[in-house]
């Protein structure tokens, strides 16, 4: 209200968290005001179809987990009785797991998943779901748990993977991108090479380190604004959010309105921004990007393209 009201802002980019968005897109709807690449994971800013006035950079959380899973299933090659879901028990993490079970129902699998859900409370508590994981794992030597598709934050997740690797369980674990990569290969560094080494991230960008025109160009404006900042998955993704939004800007014209913007970011078709993937808008579509990157970290807590 007091950015709206008070300072007279246009509209609103970048908003973080599903939490604080549910808070505030009733407020920004009703007065038609632009909500713009929120980092958000939930399907409340990817209405089917779109609210007219929010506009999307990333897949959602499902998305990316349904990608995790079809990676496991198809070039991992691991069994769907051998597949887990450890996953905050919330809406975040009820959305993950949806996308878990898209892929499984996709590839016409007999089972479901081994559910491995966690609540949210004021301190780190994986503990019931190591003791579920661990028992079955005892329970099922013929066919254990091989991979575990996560759906947490970043504490939950490198506790979790911390307790099930001293456990004696060499397993892959695969988050989407809203675990933080960064984060959680700083904190599984901490621990050693052996907790971090295997683990996957899916992200909504390419590899920040790599070499395409697109980073190339990342990494350019990086130095030059922000010379002490390293590449990250995250800013990445806020720069290419605003290329598309200056793309629409530029469409609109210098006497434009939220109306003018809006029109104009909805005739964005197959926006080359040198990443692989074309980018776009419609007035049915107000999700920029459908394709998922891989990530996994090796031994150093680097990130390697996969």
């Amino acid at each position: 209200k007091q950015l709206y009201e008070g300072d007279k802002v246009f509209g609103f980019i970048g908003n973080f968290g599903t939490t604080t968005t549910a808070a505030v897109l009733p407020y920004v709807l009703q007065r038609r005001v632009l909500f713009y690449a929120p980092f958000v994971a939930a399907p409340l800013v990817r209405r089917d179809p779109p609210d007219r006035y929010v506009f999307v950079y990333r897949p959602a959380v499902a998305g990316e987990t349904a990608a995790l899973t079809n990676y496991m299933l198809n070039v991992r090659r691991v069994k769907p009785e051998q597949i887990a879901v450890f996953y905050q028990d919330d809406g975040f993490g009820q959305y993950g797991l949806e996308g878990v079970l898209r892929a499984f129902r996709a590839a016409h699998a007999e089972v479901e998943p081994l559910k491995l859900p966690y609540k949210v409370a004021g301190s780190v508590n994986v503990d019931d779901a190591v003791k579920t994981l661990t028992k079955y794992q005892a329970d099922h030597p013929n066919a254990p748990i091989k991979a575990v598709v996560m759906v947490p934050t970043m504490r939950p997740a490198s506790k979790f993977i911390e307790k099930m690797t001293d456990a004696g369980q060499s397993l892959i674990y695969a988050s989407p991108s809203g675990v933080g990569a960064r984060s959680l290969a700083d904190e599984l560094m901490l621990l050693g090479p052996k907790y971090a080494n295997g683990v996957i991230v899916s992200q909504a960008v390419p590899d920040p380190n790599g070499y395409s025109s697109g980073v190339l160009d990342y990494k350019a404006a990086l130095k030059k604004y922000f010379p002490d900042e390293a590449p990250d998955p995250v800013s990445f993704e806020a720069y290419l959010s605003t290329l598309i939004l200056m793309e629409g800007f530029k469409r609109a014209g210098p006497a434009f309105d939220t109306e003018k913007l809006v029109d104009a970011l909805e005739s964005i078709k197959n926006l080359d921004l040198s990443i692989g993937a074309m980018a776009g808008f419609s007035r049915g579509d107000h999700l920029a990007l459908h394709k998922v990157w891989g990530t996994m970290l090796d031994g150093t807590g680097a990130f390697q393209p996969i």
